[in-house]
């Protein structure tokens, strides 16, 4: 699934096709994503310029005046900037087309993403409110951090990934944050120091802000606006790594679940 990373390389990849661009139409192709679009969405789009593009956890936020549109690229969607007539192929379920003759283009293989409609402010949709901070905001430190995990047994690549404590952390950073902070994925939350929490927000960071600039991960089917390929699986220190030699001491890199999820540390780097 797209993480931070990706958006946020999705975003700037987009944003300069789109600000200020007047909305021709939207074009709907299947209305059967995740959630149901809205059969108006072209009516309310029409004729609106985009004023802001912005990022919200693994949210792509249009500001169209009248409104914002809600973009989310589920399990294996990404968007790319198109000539407005190019031929759509199977998986391209959404164009929102500009007076400019270029197109956003939604593709989705297995139509787990959104395309959803906020009158009002977005924070205020329901799947936005209860999003807690952003990892890269002041308010994302060691004190929230140590606060949150305070009595907590559950695994801290959990607690990591839970969006209601730092937004956009999914499986792959989780275990490359873990990994620099020197931290088993399986350690009990609330069994983290305060200096432990403090070393991990600045692991967080320094893996999301290496992987923005590596264009993210290609994994599957993410690419860039543009049909690029970001390339940061190439640095991975654990995650995918089952076997193979710790970068760092050699020691074999192991793998374990959690949650359902798979986890992967290095027996000797992590405590």
């Amino acid at each position: 699934m797209p993480e931070l990373p990706e958006v946020e390389t999705t975003r700037r990849g987009v944003e300069p096709w789109l600000l200020n661009q007047r909305i021709r139409e939207a074009v709907l192709r299947h209305r059967g994503m995740r959630w149901p679009v809205r059969a108006d969405l072209s009516r309310l789009l029409a004729g609106h310029r985009i004023r802001r593009v912005e990022r919200r956890s693994k949210y792509l936020l249009l500001d169209c005046e009248a409104g914002w549109l809600i973009l989310h690229l589920g399990m294996s969607g990404s968007l790319r900037i198109v000539p407005a007539q190019q031929a759509p192929g199977k998986h391209d379920h959404f164009d929102l087309v500009l007076d400019s003759g270029r197109a956003l283009r939604l593709t989705d293989p297995r139509r787990f993403g959104a395309v959803l409609w906020q009158a009002g402010e977005p924070a205020r949709h329901k799947l936005l409110r209860g999003l807690g901070p952003e990892p890269f905001d002041a308010a994302f430190d060691a004190d929230w951090l140590y606060r949150r995990t305070r009595g907590r047994s559950a695994a801290i690549k959990n607690v990591l990934m839970d969006s209601r404590v730092v937004c956009g952390v999914g499986n792959i950073y989780a275990n490359e944050a873990l990994f620099r902070a020197a931290i088993r994925p399986a350690r009990a939350a609330g069994r983290i120091s305060r200096s432990g929490c403090a070393g991990l927000v600045e692991a967080v960071r320094a893996t999301l802000r290496e992987a923005i600039e590596a264009g993210g991960s290609s994994l599957r089917d993410f690419v860039h606006a543009d049909g690029g390929l970001g390339y940061f699986q190439q640095r991975y220190f654990v995650y995918g790594r089952e076997g193979e030699s710790c970068r760092r001491c050699a020691t074999p890199i192991k793998a374990l679940r959690i949650g359902q999820r798979s986890a992967f540390y290095c027996p000797r780097c992590q405590r």
